[in-house]
């Protein structure tokens, strides 16, 4: 028992050594391991559908491998080599962190928590790689000074948008740069119907605005609407149903034509609502509609605002396929 005690006292100091260095050893295998999905992902110059290419590293699903695959067939240039991310917390898990450390692109993240910086100046990317960190509670009245004074205008590469709640209103108003491909969250709560959106507030906070954690942000279809008004081409999902991939015309038909054989927005099976305590509830499918049903949504190409349980068939035939089974139901 001495013994025992003795030495748990000579590694007591060592142990947040030895735990930096074992983490830092499992980062670099992970890395090592993303490197390896990525040279087989760029070797596919056609593809079923962006499902297809799908892998993580440090995306929360598989986006690491689609922007992979996009970046590598869009041929984009050394001087639009840059992206700009909102909504990255601490940076932990994001859609460009691989893309920062794989590719070595200059980058811009944006995030409303005060803790962002500290956690960015702690991580060894903060000093091995290009990257700007910009706390700041985003609106659609601040995007472009926040983007411009950062030093980002024109063209870039990538820019990917996730908010919780304004995205729609937010890329709307982007206009001091131009990426090439952009990746927005997506609501597939909202249905693939309507081109509906949560009614624009610059205060707005996914937690607050209702207990069951379903409203936020907007459609597909919105997004879709939008991205062709500021000429993009919609490319695709992620299987997870939760970003939405798209791609400057001028770029696009250099590959999407041929290249992808099924270009498709898929439904989700998220089950992250939540009572009116906060504790999850697990509701799913087209049951979690009905926890929204009567919020205010807004449709964004006809700017009239009604609830959502004023629409009429918010799921196509095949999203209901796929949330049911049964292609012949459709649900207010």
């Amino acid at each position: 028992m001495f013994v025992k005690k003795a030495i748990k006292r000579v590694l007591a100091p060592l142990k947040p050594w030895l735990m930096r260095d074992t983490d830092a050893l499992l980062m670099r295998n992970h890395q090592l391991v993303g490197r390896m999905a990525s040279w087989e992902v760029r070797s596919k110059k056609e593809i079923c559908s962006l499902q297809d290419v799908e892998f993580k590293v440090s995306s929360q699903w598989g986006e690491d491998g689609i922007i992979d695959w996009l970046i590598e067939r869009a041929n984009i240039p050394p001087v639009s080599q840059s992206f700009i991310e909102f909504g990255v917390e601490s940076y932990r898990e994001a859609n460009t962190r691989f893309l920062l450390q794989n590719r070595n692109w200059r980058g811009l993240i944006m995030d409303g928590s005060s803790s962002m910086i500290s956690a960015v100046q702690e991580d060894s990317v903060a000093w091995a790689h290009d990257l700007t960190v910009q706390p700041a509670f985003i609106t659609r009245e601040n995007i472009n000074n926040l983007i411009s004074s950062a030093g980002f205008v024109g063209d870039i590469g990538l820019l990917s948008i996730d908010l919780d709640g304004n995205d729609y209103w937010i890329w709307e108003a982007i206009d001091v740069v131009r990426p090439i491909l952009c990746i927005c969250e997506y609501n597939a709560v909202f249905g693939d119907q309507y081109p509906i959106s949560i009614p624009y507030d610059a205060a707005f906070n996914r937690t607050s605005a209702h207990h069951s954690n379903l409203y936020f942000g907007a459609s597909i279809t919105a997004l879709t609407s939008l991205a062709a008004r500021k000429g993009y081409r919609f490319v695709g999902t992620t299987s997870a149903a939760n970003d939405a991939f798209f791609v400057r015309e001028d770029y696009a038909t250099q590959f999407v034509d041929s290249s992808i054989q099924h270009i498709q927005a898929l439904p989700s099976r998220f089950r992250e609502s939540r009572d009116e305590v906060g504790n999850s509830n697990y509701v799913g499918g087209i049951e979690r509609v009905k926890q929204i049903s009567e919020l205010p949504v807004v449709n964004v190409e006809t700017k009239t605002i009604v609830k959502l349980c004023e629409l009429e068939e918010i799921y196509s035939r095949e999203w209901l396929s796929c949330m049911t089974g049964i292609a012949q139901t459709r649900v207010r």
